[in-house]
């Protein structure tokens, strides 16, 4: 059994619509597929038709942007919880409008530099999508400023940039807590990913494990291998769900459906510890 845990649809920063989405992991031979749009689930409904459609257990889910007193951001993903409730709902509502402010303010503040509006990136945001920087890197590709995401985000929207401005995102521990109480299995995502930028220390892993965190995403393209010997030993001291995922954007990143997986007794785990949804199948 194939399974693939963290995948995105043009509901956030994918490229395709949640039921292409669950298409393409068909024709890449998974079997479990899970849509993790970054602080929404309005996906979910379109995901789950089509994959009753096609055959494609659907894991709903969620990714959650968070960030430390020190301001490194974390990324914690939410398996299976309830998507109307109360507290996790208020608080990626939060992180979503904020979001949309911060993106106005580095349009502005890019403007300045290149030939780039507001419009320009609208453009590319899928009507009532979660609006983030991947937008406004398709925006810069699409004005020939760079090739393609990945450059814009080495270059022009990195946090060393003079355009990085900072949205309000919730503590990681807190949003472990909240997941928990929807009812949702909460598992850190590409946790040692120092390609993206700063990485956590071992106090903020001790707080989110203290507050319910189930696992971690060991298997992950962007986490290097002596940071997965330290996520494995964390794991196995810490009796932690351990989860491999591609991080699926369609054309907008390289990374590829299927290209790490998770087991299908990990998958079960998931199952048993959520209260809040079900897999769809």
């Amino acid at each position: 059994m194939r399974i693939d845990l963290h995948a995105h649809s043009n509901v956030s920063d994918g490229t395709q619509p949640p039921a292409e989405l669950i298409a393409a992991a068909a024709e890449a031979g998974l079997d479990v597929v899970a849509l993790t749009d970054h602080d929404t689930t309005d996906g979910w409904a379109e995901a789950s038709a089509a994959a009753l459609k096609l055959g494609v257990a659907l894991v709903p889910g969620m990714e959650v942007s968070c960030r430390t007193r020190e301001g490194i951001s974390v990324h914690l993903l939410s398996y299976l919880h309830d998507p109307a409730h109360p507290g996790l709902l208020e608080e990626i509502t939060k992180s979503k409008d904020a979001r949309f402010t911060r993106a106005e303010r580095m349009v502005s503040l890019l403007a300045e530099d290149y030939p780039l509006s507001w419009d320009d990136v609208i453009h590319h945001v899928a009507p009532g999508a979660t609006l983030g920087r991947p937008h406004i890197a398709d925006a810069l590709v699409a004005a020939g400023v760079v090739e393609d995401r990945s450059e814009a985000f080495e270059t022009i929207l990195t946090s060393r940039s003079r355009y990085w401005v900072q949205h309000y995102a919730p503590d990681p521990a807190a949003a472990v807590e909240l997941v928990r109480a929807a009812g949702g299995v909460p598992v850190f995502a590409h946790p040692v990913a120092s390609s993206r930028g700063r990485i956590v220390g071992e106090h903020t892993y001790r707080e989110m494990i203290d507050a319910g965190l189930a696992g971690l995403e060991i298997n992950h393209r962007d986490n290097p291998e002596q940071g997965r010997s330290f996520l494995r030993r964390l794991a196995a001291e810490h009796d932690l769900l351990v989860t491999g995922s591609s991080d699926y954007h369609g054309a907008g990143k390289p990374n590829l459906l299927g290209e790490n997986t998770t087991s299908p007794e990990v998958l079960a785990r998931i199952e048993e510890l959520a209260s809040g949804t079900a897999v769809v199948r």
